[in-house]
């Protein structure tokens, strides 16, 4: 059995190959999705600038080229980044610890704790704090993490009371988030908390994870490229 690539160890250029190699898996018409998008932003690029700069000639030609080829290259690498990040999420649906895989695309800002609280039956709750304040964030069947999710609430509320606690349900139905949507609704529930106050809250929490005992999520190619696309789909 091949181990999975470590993006860390890997070149700006081979991360972009294994990441379109990994997309086209899941996604067999991106190629096609990319050279249009190049065609086409390319065209209208190259036509901007050609019949709009003043005057004519060879100077004219070539800026004109040259704008084309930055339109369309733009244009292509944005339908990359789009296409591979849906694809990177239909590999990790249904997976063991997908939500926390998603998570870590919040970075600057952000702190995630991977399995504050989990069942036997392999539901588990994330943490992440932020400027909203605590996030609880929940993956499994929506029945059993309600109590699970009530229990982290208890102990998240008896060390920092006085900062706010967000639950999110990750799922497929009325009151959960898609986990495409995961990221995109962590990032809305707005801002409550300075960093100041960040550092403070992270420091209360450490005594409340030092009880805990550290519950290991399996790593394996999806969460590999979830790393590789990170710096591409960072704020997007």
């Amino acid at each position: 059995m091949s181990t999975p690539l470590d993006p860390t160890t890997m070149s700006r250029r081979r991360q972009i190959l294994e990441t379109y190699r990994m997309t086209r898996q899941v996604d067999r018409a991106i190629g096609f999705w990319m050279l249009g998008a190049f065609l086409l932003f390319g065209g209208i690029g190259f036509s901007i600038f050609f019949f709009l700069l003043p005057g004519g000639g060879v100077f004219s030609l070539v800026m004109a080229i040259i704008s084309g080829i930055l339109f369309g290259f733009l244009a292509m690498m944005i339908v990359f980044s789009r296409r591979a990040q849906k694809a990177a999420y239909s590999r990790m649906e249904g997976q063991v610890g997908a939500g926390a895989r998603a998570l870590t695309m919040l970075r600057r800002g952000w702190q995630l704790e991977e399995v504050v609280g989990f069942t036997k039956q392999q539901d588990m709750v994330h943490r992440v704090v932020g400027p909203p304040g605590i996030i609880l964030v929940g993956e499994g069947n929506p029945n059993r993490l309600r109590q699970l999710m009530l229990s982290e609430r208890k102990k998240h509320e008896r060390v920092a009371a006085d900062f706010p606690v967000h639950e999110v349900l990750v799922g497929t139905g009325e009151g959960l988030v898609p986990l495409p949507k995961l990221v995109k609704h962590v990032r809305k529930l707005g801002r409550q908390v300075k960093p100041a106050e960040q550092t403070d809250l992270l420091m209360r929490l450490k005594a409340l994870d030092a009880q805990r005992p550290k519950v290991p999520l399996p790593r394996g190619p999806v969460p590999t490229s979830m790393k590789g696309m990170r710096g591409n789909l960072r704020g997007r």
